[in-house]
């Protein structure tokens, strides 16, 4: 579905019943349950991610809808590589065939891919894609659709020390002068506002190595539901909690 130049999002935001100057700017979700969703319905893992791909569809089409900024979505996290490389191998195969599928669809919506994570490790045909993609939507204006790809946080704050402290080295940077922006600047998700709200599907109550950095004055949202029975409502119904949390980032209450 390609969302009309008129559409207007603040209109849509209140015929859904939410506050469209109460949005996150940037929302980010950790997708998690599709295994344990396949089993429940009596069928093998790899389908669980097929029906999560989906669910991304259906979420990244809502965001665009009601003028969401960024959407970052925790697709394959550094750690996931334990799991059986059949199942690996099929997830190769499923990202491939979604950055595929979706361009042309991503070009309608006038959204920007980004990817954040290791490339070393990635297959070369996904790599290809990743940057074709990116190239493509690089002049895009509306949301920022980012895929956290062989991420990790604890890597991404150290692959940002390692290049401060290059820089150091070279005589371009002041150790005294490293500050938060320092930091924030050399990480992965450098010129991006940091997460408003962070879901997490599947009822974990835990942020499995996912923004440490980004997320530390983000508002926490947990459901029991697994990431493939995710979709526009349950979005709606985090949106709706995140406008009634008073966020005052270490302030007292107005």
């Amino acid at each position: 579905m390609v969302i009309p130049v008129s559409h207007d999002p603040a209109a849509y935001a209140r015929s859904v019943g939410l506050d469209p100057d109460k949005l996150p700017r940037h929302i980010a979700i950790i997708m998690d349950g599709n295994g344990r969703w396949a089993r429940a319905q009596g069928k093998e893992r790899v389908e669980g991610h097929v029906r999560g791909a989906q669910s991304v569809d259906e979420v990244t089409e809502e965001c665009c809808r009601l003028g969401i900024g960024q959407l970052t979505l925790y697709c394959l996290s550094s750690e996931n590589w334990k799991r059986p490389k059949a199942e690996l191998d099929f997830l190769m195969a499923l990202l491939k065939q979604y950055l595929l599928g979706e361009r042309q669809k991503i070009l309608d919506q006038n959204i920007r891919f980004a990817v954040i994570g290791r490339r070393e490790g990635l297959p070369e045909e996904v790599l290809t894609e990743i940057d074709e993609n990116t190239a493509l939507t690089r002049g895009n204006t509306g949301l920022t659709l980012c895929l956290a790809i062989n991420y990790g946080a604890r890597a991404e704050i150290v692959d940002a020390v390692r290049a401060i402290a290059e820089r150091v080295k070279r005589g371009a940077l002041d150790p005294a002068r490293i500050d938060e922006d320092t930091v924030g600047g050399a990480l992965y998700t450098a010129g991006m506002d940091d997460p408003d709200l962070l879901i997490r599907t599947a009822g974990e109550m835990r942020v499995s190595n996912y923004l440490l950095w980004q997320i530390s004055y983000a508002e926490l949202w947990v459901t029991p539901r697994f990431w493939p029975e995710f979709g526009a409502a349950l979005l709606h119904d985090a949106l709706r909690d995140f406008a009634r949390r008073e966020r005052r980032f270490g302030g007292l209450a107005q």
